[in-house]
């Protein structure tokens, strides 16, 4: 057996996967692949620094340790959810993507078969596994309607990266959990998602006027009649009548069939009257 290496462990499965038909999955894995590519780019992993490995309904990638596992837990934060928002707005209802994520670490080698493809081996990417498929994962997905993704991290990721703040990586948006496995108890760091106040944000609250502030006032027209408008209106500083009044039908952008009538041609009026 080949001696193990420490690697960065990423684990990726799609939500309901079996339940599609073999079009949909087809699809899906393509999807898949494509998201964990843009990924890794966006968090600058070069291909010779990582193995991917298909599993079906999800994805093994292991990074080496030059890849700098808090650029990866960035991306995975930021721009996964981007990435699969943008598949899943313009994917049909059955084609909808939605993923567990699991980031840890650990010891691994890598024993292929002759005719078989794979081979990885090590209780720390075992370990790995009963976090992705631990119902306090499954349930976080279901309960997050509106999210596309949750992550969680094992210890060695949040005791060597997530607890020490850096730049897009807020301990406080991670909660410890526990739950039972078939060999004890495991322990894991789950991202409360979008609303825990790390990564993302919400849309500003529009500003309501003060009260009291009044808006500069122009020209005012007086329409004795309803005034027809061709065209589209025009906001800001027009040139046309101050103080007049026009009396009848308006028509702007199209014939005026109406005349205006300032104040000095009413005063005029006034007078020979």
């Amino acid at each position: 057996m080949p001696e193990p290496v420490n690697r960065t462990i990423l684990l990726f499965d799609v939500e309901e996967f079996s339940r599609r038909d073999d079009v949909v999955q087809a699809v899906l894995r393509r999807s898949l692949n494509t998201v964990v590519d843009r990924t890794l780019v966006a968090a600058e992993v070069e291909a010779a620094h990582q193995y991917r490995e298909d599993r079906g309904d999800g994805v093994i990638v292991l990074l080496g340790g030059d890849v700098a596992k808090t650029a990866v837990l960035r991306a995975l934060l930021t721009v996964t959810p981007e990435l699969l928002h943008e598949h899943n707005r313009l994917a049909a209802d059955s084609a909808q993507m939605r993923l567990r994520m699991v980031m840890t670490g650990g010891e691994v080698a890598h024993d292929p078969q002759k005719g078989s493809v794979g081979g990885l081996v090590g209780h720390d990417l075992n370990q790995g596994f009963r976090l992705l498929d631990s119902d306090v994962l499954r349930d976080a997905l279901s309960a997050r309607t509106g999210e596309h993704c949750v992550l969680m991290v094992g210890p060695a990721v949040y005791d060597g990266v997530v607890r020490h703040g850096h730049r897009g990586v807020r301990p406080e948006s991670f909660e410890s959990v526990t739950f039972a496995s078939k060999n004890g108890t495991l322990g894991g760091w789950l991202h409360r998602g979008r609303h825990s106040g790390g990564t993302g944000g919400s849309r500003p609250t529009p500003t309501e006027p003060v009260a009291g502030t009044e808006r500069p006032t122009g020209a005012v027209f007086h329409f004795h009649g309803a005034p027809t408008v061709y065209g589209a209106m025009v906001g800001g500083d027009q040139h046309g009548v101050s103080g007049g009044q026009v009396d009848g039908d308006v028509v702007l952008g199209g014939l005026v069939r109406s005349r205006i009538t300032t104040d000095a041609d009413a005063e005029r009026r006034g007078r020979s009257s």
